[in-house]
């Protein structure tokens, strides 16, 4: 029997016997990692970059950037809006008691997957009337959301809208692959603002809170 051949072999074994299958258990996760990565990366690729480019001249040029997003979409949009404020630009989020009134010249950037969450078809109005632009994130662009939305920045992914029966496209529950790809989008985002308003890494770090 050759080496080669003798060496899978004693590795097979040993899968058998250590720890009662702890390998094959992390042959499975490394699976579930790809296949999870594998689904992410397919959505980031259908996103449309000039749009993106365009979503973060709007920012960049903003008097005040308002957000705002439900659920675990919140936890996304309030870590984009904590780089902002690192960046240097003027940013709030919707609840905080010192969010100002928004006005001519502001953005409302709100995150809905689904497109029909009441509260943010509320807010949206709410801005609109106020004469601020809103800009959308949403993986539908025929819902009540993209109809109100000034700009649309469409992820293509599963939402809670689509997450059952011959609709579903993701091994992941609900909208977990919707609010995944927007973490990975706003990091994106991030690197292309801090080119183009030349923010520097250090000025970044500097308004890092120190009250942690």
């Amino acid at each position: 029997m050759s080496k080669i051949k003798l060496f899978a072999a004693a590795r097979a074994a040993k899968s058998q016997d250590d720890f009662n299958g702890r390998f094959a258990v992390s042959d499975k996760s490394k699976s579930l990692f790809e296949t999870a990565l594998d689904e992410l990366g397919g959505v980031l690729a259908r996103i449309d970059e000039s749009r993106i480019d365009a979503a973060c001249k709007m920012l960049a040029s903003a008097r005040l950037i308002v957000v705002y997003g439900c659920g675990r979409e919140a936890l996304q949009v309030k870590g984009f809006a904590m780089r902002l404020y690192h960046l240097g630009l003027p940013v709030a989020v919707v609840g905080d008691m010192t969010t100002p009134p928004l006005g001519q010249g502001d953005v409302f950037l709100v995150s809905s997957g689904p497109g029909e969450t009441s509260t943010v078809l509320t807010l949206m109005q709410v801005a609109h009337d106020a004469g601020a632009t809103n800009l959308l994130l949403t993986a539908q662009a025929e819902s009540g959301a993209a109809q109100r939305a000034d700009f649309t920045l469409l992820i293509p992914a599963q939402t809670m809208a689509n997450d059952q029966g011959a609709q579903r496209t993701s091994v992941l529950p609900m909208g977990s692959v919707f609010e995944g790809a927007l973490f990975l989008l706003f990091e994106a985002m991030v690197l292309k603002l801090k080119d183009l308003i030349g923010a520097s890494p250090e000025a970044m770090r500097a308004r890092h809170t120190n009250m942690e």
